[in-house]
């Protein structure tokens, strides 16, 4: 990097700092520590939302894994299918009683259902594998960003660690939203950037592939089932398994659900998740044409791949942008993958210290409750500098074996997503499910996916765990209910989905319905016609 690359990145790095501290001199309250108010425009949650998904792991790792990785290619694409069904799910189930709740934490949602014990082990599930999960996220987006600056990993972890911290604890939920939109802006046009660079390079061999690279431009796997075969990504398994996963994870975990509850309505909320549905596939769509253009690229310019030969295929699009980006774009490009480091961890950040103080601390120490909004609001950052602090030196302390841990992490959060899916539905969707039947439902989903995991992996693929273990929920759930012999709680309507409710909300909402069933025929349709013009 120049002297001018460096000066963008510092300019970059004081304007988010900036920026969160004039939006908490603001905040006066834990509802717009937390939740911005309940004033957030659907449209900023929106590209939020897009944001938060495009670590600098996707922008990074989607075009390595599609030129270079082994096995790799444009079956990358088939884990957006899902993403548009899944907003709609949640857009009919989840939104509405999340919604009339009013809660800080969707887990708040639990107790209200359920009881306090329910609440508590599935916060206490989302603390762990969340503050596990951020930190192996900033450990991996580390080390490509390392790349980009020249530094010493465990620099750059510090570097992104310590911006995090400082602008998401003064900012709160808002300064994250504001940042992920204009790190979103930044991402998507330096992809841009990067294919028009490719493009003037590759000239009339920009589509010109070699008959060994055809295998790369598949995007359907259609024999692939993922189950017995060991083949995760298949069709099947990354359509049904992947709707599942996006169920439970934009629904269900508090660090991604957090967003939905900042605006003003249910409605709000809802228009945010279709334009998520709408808006993500073309960008993943975007920063897999840099891959695809990469393909040819490498073949016709043997020098630079032989400097990958002995490295991980991640730091595939680190050192084109080092070699060919032009400078000061440069530092602008690298501005953005930083930015997509801090987002892996701010959001994580503030959604631990809500679920912590919301959901732990008021229950030990009820007095808390008493104290002043300003009082409040200052033990809520220090609780997000607790979890900023935890998973940064969990990340400097995994140096040297992140990719192992990577692997492991996303299986744990395969391990329960379907399971705490289950719980949330059999609480929305049934009046009879007790508490004892929730958590047994709950053990007894994780506990199948973990045998599942000790015995049959890799022969049954872990996208197929976000099915089982929400099945194995639900029925195990629903059975112990049925035995268990201490009075039913008394359910409000209020905490539950009717049919009439959901009628109701289809006929209001329809078109956002229609859109997002349009987007995923559209998808199939634009992933099949490109599947057949570059083949």
């Amino acid at each position: 990097m120049t002297l001018l690359d460096w000066i963008i990145l510092l300019v970059y790095i004081l304007l988010v700092l900036l920026m969160g501290y004039v939006v908490g001199r603001r905040q006066e309250s834990q509802e717009d520590y937390y939740l911005g108010g309940r004033r957030m425009p659907s449209w900023q949650i929106a590209l939020s939302i897009v944001a938060t998904q495009v670590s600098a792991i996707s922008l990074i790792g989607a075009p390595a894994f599609i030129a270079l990785r082994t096995g790799g290619g444009l079956i990358w694409l088939q884990y957006e299918f899902a993403i548009p069904l899944a907003m709609m799910f949640i857009m009919l189930t989840l939104v509405p009683v999340y919604h009339r709740v009013r809660a800080i934490t969707i887990y708040e949602y639990l107790e209200k259902r359920f009881g306090s014990t329910t609440r508590l082990v599935i916060s206490l599930v989302f603390l762990l594998s969340r503050g596990l999960g951020s930190g192996v996220a900033l450990l991996a987006t580390g080390i490509v960003t390392a790349v980009c600056l020249n530094l010493p990993l465990y620099e750059t972890i510090l570097l992104i660690g310590v911006v995090s911290i400082l602008y998401t604890t003064f900012g709160g939920i808002k300064a994250d939203i504001y940042s992920d939109i204009l790190q979103l802006i930044i991402l998507w046009s330096g992809a841009f950037m990067a294919i028009g660079i490719l493009w003037t390079m590759l000239g009339e061999q920009a589509l010109v592939f070699a008959p060994p690279e055809a295998s790369r431009l598949q995007v359907f796997q259609w024999k692939a089932t993922g189950w017995g075969d060991g083949r995760t990504f298949g069709f099947w398994p990354m359509l049904i398994g992947g709707f599942f996963l996006y169920l439970s994870y934009y629904g269900c975990d508090q660090s991604q659900t957090q967003r939905l509850l900042t605006t003003a309505t249910p409605a709000e909320a809802q228009k945010a998740l279709v334009w998520n549905g709408l808006l993500r596939f073309p960008l993943v769509l975007t920063y897999s044409t840099v891959g695809i253009l990469l393909i040819p690229f490498l073949r016709l310019h043997p020098d630079f791949a032989l400097q990958l030969a002995d490295k991980q295929p991640d730091f595939l699009v680190p050192y084109f942008l080092i070699e060919y980006m032009p400078r000061g774009f440069l530092g602008l490009l690298i501005a953005g993958i930083f930015a997509a480091s801090m987002s892996s961890l701010d959001s994580a950040m503030n959604s631990l210290s809500a679920a912590t103080y919301r959901d732990f601390f008021i229950k030990i120490r009820p007095g808390l409750q008493n104290l002043s909004n300003q009082q409040q609001v200052r033990l809520s950052r220090v609780l997000t500098v607790f979890w900023g602090t935890v998973s940064t030196l969990f990340a400097l302390e995994m140096i040297g074996g992140s990719e192992t841990v990577l692997e492991l992490v996303n299986k744990i959060g395969s391990a329960f997503y379907g399971p705490i899916l289950g719980v949330f539905w059999m609480g929305m969707l049934s009046r009879g499910v007790t508490q004892w039947g929730a958590i047994a439902g709950l053990l007894a989903g994780v506990t199948g996916n973990i045998y599942l995991w000790q015995f049959h992996s890799p022969q049954i693929s872990w996208m197929w765990w976000n099915v089982v273990g929400f099945l194995v929920s639900v029925i195990v759930g629903r059975g112990i209910s049925m035995l268990d012999k201490n009075t039913p709680r008394e359910v409000p309507d209020s905490l539950l989905l009717s049919r009439k409710d959901v009628g109701d909300l289809w006929q209001t909402r329809r078109w956002y319905f229609l859109s997002l069933i349009a987007a995923f025929l559209a998808i199939l349709a634009m992933s099949t016609a490109l599947e057949r013009w570059l083949i």
